[in-house]
């Protein structure tokens, strides 16, 4: 077994910053500015060091890679309030999608719905409800009372539907969540972590592109009242377009939301916060700060041939080896050259070798960097050769070792 250690400094290094167009780099040196003052509250974990953050429960996840930048409590199990409507949401997409539910379909509204508290889009008793109109009183306007008439619609019970949203849950990869409503109404079992919410956001911001729009939509008009949009992000950082805010007396205020910029987006939750000014100011200073410290970095491309291995008793010597997908990482912009890569693979290999057969892998990490493990591919075919060409490459290892 082959086990390289490679440094990426030097002209690996000049690779890298070739990663990153020079009109890219110097647009964001001209962005740094003094970072405002910073709230009490106890430090969250960042591979920068501590940061200091009001929320009780915090994490800042880069989508495409799915570093961890941010985090505080998060995997601390917590009332969601309002933010747990995304699961809602994602099951009501996902029916959309399977062709279960249509847009242009009315439900109607039932008098449990009709009586639900909280925020609610005003729906009227013994009414036919648009599915449009209902999923934009439930993101727009966060409503109670439509959650209800979309879960009773699909399950038969807001109870029945709670069971759908932890089967789902559970098959997306939330592994700490558990939902006793459609709504996130208070309950002592009515529980999500931070680290759920970001998994969440990045899968329906994933799975549904074309749904996603309505979380980037300010207010709506439904039954004679207009409501605003309560996402603070939206109008405070540029290219915010999601997600959902919370609050509750036991829960806070929270917010799970997201921002893209350029090719870059981050998925921010917090949750535990005093005041919707503090959900405001803390979300929009921890936001600016992960576009502000970390950067994605292109460190192969898919076809890349990273080595050439050799191969055993093949028509060629060599085959490539390429990483078959684009390799992109999260870095904070000053430890870019303190990336470590390592490379793991057998050699010779013994032919026959087919074309994206895994003959290896990738090892990343270093200090701030978070760890992953990319496998690598053979980048061509390689034919074993016939029995006489064999003889003379069977004799020379057997004599030379090579």
């Amino acid at each position: 077994m082959t086990y390289r250690r490679v440094l990426l400094g030097g002209a690996a290094a000049a690779v890298l910053a070739s990663a990153l167009p020079a009109p890219a780099l110097a647009q964001r040196q001209t962005r740094r500015a003094a970072a405002p003052t910073r709230p009490a509250g106890s430090p969250a974990d960042t591979p920068l060091g501590p940061v200091d953050v009001l929320a009780r429960q915090a994490l800042i996840m880069d989508f495409a890679t799915g570093a961890v930048l941010l985090e505080k409590n998060a995997d601390e199990r917590m009332p969601p309030s309002s933010m747990s409507k995304l699961m809602t949401m994602y099951v009501v997409f996902e029916q959309l999608k399977a062709g279960r539910l249509q847009l242009d379909q009315t439900l109607p509204v039932s008098e449990r719905a009709w009586r639900m508290g909280g925020s609610k889009m005003f729906v009227e008793l013994g009414s036919q409800i648009g599915v449009e109109d209902l999923i934009r009183g439930v993101i727009v306007q966060s409503g109670n009372d439509a959650c209800v008439v979309l879960a009773e619609a699909i399950s038969g019970s807001e109870t029945q539907f709670a069971e759908l949203l932890n089967e789902t849950a559970r098959r997306i990869g939330l592994q700490n969540s558990t939902f006793r409503n459609a709504t996130g109404w208070p309950d002592p079992d009515h529980r999500m972590t931070a680290r759920d919410l970001a998994i969440l956001a990045r899968r329906i911001i994933t799975d549904f592109p074309d749904f996603y729009a309505y979380y980037n939509e300010r207010s709506f008009r439904f039954n004679n009242i207009s409501q605003d949009n309560r996402n603070p992000l939206l109008s405070r950082v540029a290219g915010a377009d999601g997600l959902k805010t919370g609050h509750t007396e036991e829960a806070g205020y929270g917010l799970t939301g997201s921002a893209k910029r350029g090719d870059r987006r981050v998925i921010l939750v917090l949750n535990g916060l005093p005041s919707m000014r503090a959900r405001a100011e803390e979300s929009e200073r921890l936001m600016e700060w992960a576009f502000r410290e970390f950067e994605a970095v292109v460190l192969f491309r898919a076809q890349d041939t990273i080595e050439e291995v050799p191969v055993y008793l093949g028509a060629r010597s060599r085959v490539p080896m390429v990483g078959g997908r684009d390799l992109v990482l999260t870095l904070p912009r000053q430890w870019r050259r303190n990336l470590q890569v390592r490379l793991r693979y057998q050699s010779p290999l013994e032919a026959p070798v087919a074309r994206g057969q895994q003959i290896g892998e990738m090892l990343v990490g270093g200090q701030g960097v978070p760890e992953m493990t990319v496998p690598l591919l053979a980048g061509a075919d390689v034919e074993r050769l016939g029995i006489v060409s064999r003889i003379p490459a069977v004799v020379g290892r057997w004599v030379f070792g090579s």
